[in-house]
C-alpha cells in the first residue's frame, strides 16, 4: 500500500482532532480545516477543497438527519407533557417507596435509567433533582450518593447504550459500516455490565454514610447551600385526571414497544425491526402522543402549539448534535462508501484514506484482540474528553471498521466498546465540564468531588465490560 499526500494529511487531521479533545477544546474548526486540506490536496484544486467542506458536511447531515429528527420529536413530546404536568406526575408515585437511604439510592437509579433511556439524561436531571433528591436526602441518603446514582444511571448506563433512540449506535455503526442493531445490542449488554459494576461499587462505597431518615438531613442540606428551599409544589395546567392519564399512557406505550422489540428477536411470528425501524416506531408513536397531549393542553390552540413544540425540539436537537456534522464529515471522507459521494467519483475509484492507513500500518499493529479492544476503549475515552461523548463516535466507528478484520475481532463489538469509553467518560460521569455540572448543582455537591467518587467505579466497570466483550462476543 503506497500512501499519498492526502493519506498523510488525513492522518495528521485525525491526530489534531484527538489532541484538540485532550486540551478540552471544541474540534469543529480542526475538522473543517483538515477536511479542506484533504479535499484540496486530493483534487489538486483550491476550489474543490472548499467544495469538499460543504459536500462532507452535507453527506454527514443526510446520513444523520434521522438522528436529529428523533431527538426533536422526543424533546417536543417532553415539552407537551410538561405543559399538562404529566412529566412530574410520572415521578410522583416513586416517592412513596423511598423509605430509607438504601432504597432511595436504587429508586433514583431505576427512575433515572428509565427516563434517560427514552428522553436522554438532560431532561431527567432537573426532574429528578427537583422531585426525588430532597425526598432521598430526608430518607437518609447523602447528597453525594444521590448525585452518583443519577450520573451513573443516566449519563452513564442509559446514555452509553442509547438503546431506544439509538443516536449513539447510529453514529457509531454508520462510520463502522455495520448494522445499527448489531452495535446497539452489544452496547446495551456492555452498558448494563458497566453500570451494574459501577453502581454496585459506588453503593457499597457510600453505604456507611447512609443515615436513618430524618427531616434534619434535609434542613442541613438546605442550609449548606446558603438558601432555604421551598417545598416543591406542582401547579397543574390541567386536571389531575388528564395528568395521570398521560403519565400512564406514555410509559405504557413505550413499554409495549420494548416488549414488541424483544419478542421480535425470539419469535418469527412477529416481524423484526431491522436497521432504524425501532427508532422510527418510537418516533411515530411519540408524534401521536405529542398531538394528543397538546390537544388536551389547549384544544383551541393545539395546531400552533404542536408546531411550537416541534420547533423547540429541533432547536434542542441542532444545538445538541449540530457540531457533530462537520466532525462526522471529516471521518466520512476516510470511508470509500461516503467519499464517493463527497468527491463525486465512482465508488470503485473512491479514496479510502482510513482503511488504507490501517492496512499500511498493519505490520506494526499487534494482531491481538485484547490490545485492539482496550486500544479502542482508550481512544473512546480520549474522544470523550470534550465533554459531549458523541463527537468522537464517528472516529471510534471508523477505527473499529478498519481494525476489526485485521485483529480478528467483530467490528460491531469493537465499536460498542469504543462507545462505552466515549460516552461513560464524556457523557457526564467523569468530565467536570460536561452535564455532570447540572447533576452536582441539583445535589449541591462539589462537581470535582463527584468526579473523584465516580472514577474508580466507572473505570472498574469499563475494564470488566471490555473483558466480557472479548470473552463472549
Amino acid at each position: 500500500m503506497v500512501l499519498t499526500a492526502p493519506h498523510w494529511i488525513y492522518l495528521i487531521g485525525t491526530f489534531v482532532i484527538i489532541l484538540t479533545m485532550l486540551f478540552r477544546q471544541n474540534v469543529v474548526v480542526p475538522a473543517v480545516l483538515m477536511t479542506f486540506f484533504v479535499g484540496w490536496v486530493y483534487s489538486g484544486s483550491f476550489s474543490s477543497g472548499l467544495q469538499t467542506i460543504f459536500e462532507a458536511s452535507l453527506t454527514a447531515a443526510g446520513e444523520l438527519f434521522n438522528i436529529f429528527l428523533i431527538i426533536a420529536i422526543m424533546t417536543a413530546l417532553l415539552h407537551s407533557l410538561k405543559a399538562i404536568g404529566a412529566d412530574e406526575q410520572m415521578i410522583t408515585p416513586f416517592q412513596k417507596f423511598m423509605k430509607n437511604g438504601h432504597i432511595s439510592f436504587w429508586v433514583i437509579v431505576g427512575v433515572t435509567y428509565a427516563i434517560s433511556l427514552f428522553f436522554w439524561p438532560t431532561p431527567a436531571v432537573p426532574l429528578i433533582g427537583a422531585l426525588l433528591i430532597p425526598v432521598a436526602i430526608r430518607a437518609g441518603l447523602p447528597p453525594i450518593g444521590a448525585a452518583i446514582a443519577i450520573s451513573l444511571a443516566g449519563q452513564g448506563m442509559a446514555l452509553s447504550a442509547d438503546y431506544m433512540i439509538k443516536i449513539a449506535p447510529m453514529l457509531n455503526a454508520t462510520s463502522a459500516g455495520v448494522s445499527v442493531d448489531a452495535v446497539a445490542n452489544r452496547a446495551l449488554v456492555l452498558s448494563i455490565i458497566t453500570g451494574a459494576i459501577a453502581l454496585s461499587y459506588a453503593y457499597f462505597s457510600i453505604r456507611k454514610s447512609i443515615q436513618k431518615p430524618s427531616k434534619q438531613h434535609l434542613q442541613t442540606w438546605e442550609k449548606s447551600s446558603g438558601m432555604e428551599l421551598e417545598e416543591k409544589s406542582v401547579v397543574p395546567k390541567q386536571s389531575k385526571k388528564e395528568r395521570v392519564l398521560f403519565a400512564f399512557i406514555v410509559p405504557l406505550s413505550f413499554l409495549l414497544i420494548v416488549i414488541y422489540m424483544i419478542l421480535s428477536m425470539f419469535t418469527e411470528s412477529i416481524p423484526g425491526l431491522e436497521g432504524g425501524a425501532g427508532a422510527s416506531l418510537i418516533g411515530g408513536t411519540a408524534l401521536l402522543l405529542l398531538i394528543a397531549a397538546t390537544f388536551f393542553y389547549n384544544i383551541r390552540k393545539s395546531l400552533p402549539n404542536v408546531s411550537d413544540f416541534l420547533v423547540k425540539g429541533f432547536l434542542f436537537a441542532f444545538k445538541a448534535m449540530g457540531p457533530v456534522i462537520p466532525i462526522a464529515g471529516f471521518f466520512f471522507i476516510g470511508s470509500g462508501e461516503f467519499s464517493a459521494r463527497i468527491f463525486k467519483v465512482e465508488a470503485e475509484s473512491a479514496p479510502t484514506f482510513l482503511f488504507d492507513l490501517v492496512q499500511a500500518g498493519q505490520q506494526i499493529i499487534p494482531e491481538s484482540a485484547i490490545l485492539a479492544a482496550f486500544g479502542i476503549l482508550l481512544i473512546g475515552m480520549i474522544t470523550g474528553l470534550d465533554g459531549s461523548g458523541f463527537s468522537g463516535l464517528p472516529l471510534v466507528g471508523a477505527l473499529s471498521g478498519a481494525l476489526g478484520q485485521s485483529v480478528g475481532m467483530d467490528t460491531a463489538t469493537l465499536a460498542a466498546i469504543g462507545q462505552m469509553g466515549s460516552i461513560w467518560v464524556g457523557g457526564g460521569t467523569l468530565i467536570a465540564w460536561s452535564s455532570l455540572v447540572a447533576v452536582a448543582g441539583f445535589a449541591k455537591v462539589p462537581v470535582m468531588e463527584l468526579v473523584r467518587k465516580s472514577f474508580i467505579p466507572v473505570m472498574l466497570g469499563l475494564i470488566i465490560s471490555t473483558i466480557a466483550a472479548i470473552l463472549f462476543f
